[in-house]
């Protein structure tokens, strides 16, 4: 079912008679049991104004489009949101909603956070079939539910988002990247710390294979200098250089599309990596990424192994690998965020039939 409006859209929900499977391009690999509804059909930018750095955009519209629209005024989504396609060896177009339903953020979360941070407002239709708005234009405390922060993130259980109004930033005049190779785990960490705690506004922070990567963003000038300044502090850990790097495969994973084995993704405390790491090593093969300054960790490991058996504190999702039923995608929560999380599926859809499952 492809909805083509919002009214469309609640009827099927209330008429539903059992459990929808909810998607926007379905190309991140999620699969879930029951009638495919599809938001693709609700698409178009509702309104646009450069000068407020806003943007109210329909739930199907293609990310690419939205993209294209803000870049053709020099603006662009700040939080950087992934395409998985290549990874999970899927098709499909990923749709802004989808983008917020996940709360797909890439590299630079670590200066402007996620996407849920950048959401002003959302509108969904709710389990029940009822049309509901929260939120506006322009950011702003909320008393009771905080819905917009709620929906993202929320992978399609709590409402079928149809249109979501985001906060958008200009296009950086220039982009440079500090390299620091032949780094261990623990080095790295210190190294992006080092950086992520200097004065010079870094926008990335990753490790590869040893190498650390700092990214800063802004003014031509501005860069140059601070890409100078910074390699000549990150000298202490080893030869630092300034060089192009592709963030865009970091942000999409894309290293891994083609090797065999399960993808997950682990967030811990970045102080936290290097044992992290070796404990995931000391567990069986894997190949390891790091980026947010080492607080979430792109691993490559193989088929059907649990990492949560491996590591202590934090939390891992599986994002490519077969269902298994012993191996849920989601980490399981503690007892009483369950019973919140249960709390609010109830309320918000008292039947269970969005999405059901996904997320326990």
């Amino acid at each position: 079912m492809v909805p083509s409006n919002e009214d469309e859209l609640a009827k099927i929900v209330r008429d539903a008679s059992g459990p929808l499977a909810v998607s926007g391009g379905g190309t991140r690999g999620v699969s879930v049991e029951g009638q495919k509804l599809a938001t693709s059909g609700l698409s178009g930018i509702t309104l646009y104004e450069p000068g407020a750095l806003t943007l109210v955009v329909k739930a199907g519209t293609p990310l690419a489009e939205v993209e294209a629209a803000l870049a053709a005024e020099g603006q662009r989504l700040a939080f950087e949101p992934s395409d998985l396609r290549t990874l999970m060896g899927s098709d499909g177009t990923p749709t802004i909603g989808g983008v917020v339903a996940t709360n797909a953020s890439g590299p630079r979360r670590i200066q402007v956070g996620a996407s849920r941070d950048h959401l002003l407002g959302v509108r969904f239709v709710d389990g029940s079939g009822h049309i509901v708005k929260n939120g506006g234009r322009v950011m702003k405390n909320v008393t009771g539910y905080d819905l917009v922060k709620l929906m993202a993130g929320s992978h399609g259980t709590l409402g079928v988002m149809t249109e979501v109004s985001l906060k958008v930033l200009p296009i950086p005049q220039a982009t440079a990247t500090v390299h620091v190779a032949g780094l261990d785990d623990a080095q790295a960490v210190a190294a992006m710390s080092a950086a992520l705690g200097s004065p010079y506004d870094v926008t990335g922070a990753a490790c590869i294979d040893g190498t650390v990567m700092v990214r800063l963003e802004g003014f031509a000038d501005s860069v140059d200098y601070r890409a100078r300044r910074l390699a000549a502090e990150l000298g202490v850990f080893g030869p630092a250089t300034v060089e192009e790097a592709d963030w865009q495969s970091l942000r999409d994973c894309t290293a891994y599309a083609d090797r065999p084995g399960d993808v997950w993704r682990v967030s811990v405390r970045p102080s936290a990596m290097p044992d992290t790491v070796a404990a995931l090593r000391a567990g069986g093969d894997v190949t390891v990424t790091a980026d947010w300054g080492g607080g979430l960790l792109w691993v490559l490991c193989a088929p059907n192994r649990d990492l949560r058996r491996d590591i202590a504190g934090g939390h891992a999702t599986r994002v490519r690998g077969a269902d298994d039923p012993a191996i849920p995608r989601f980490h399981p929560e503690p007892a009483t965020n369950a019973a919140l999380a249960a709390g609010l599926r109830q309320r918000f859809d008292p039947r269970g039939i969005l999405n059901a499952g996904v997320m326990g």
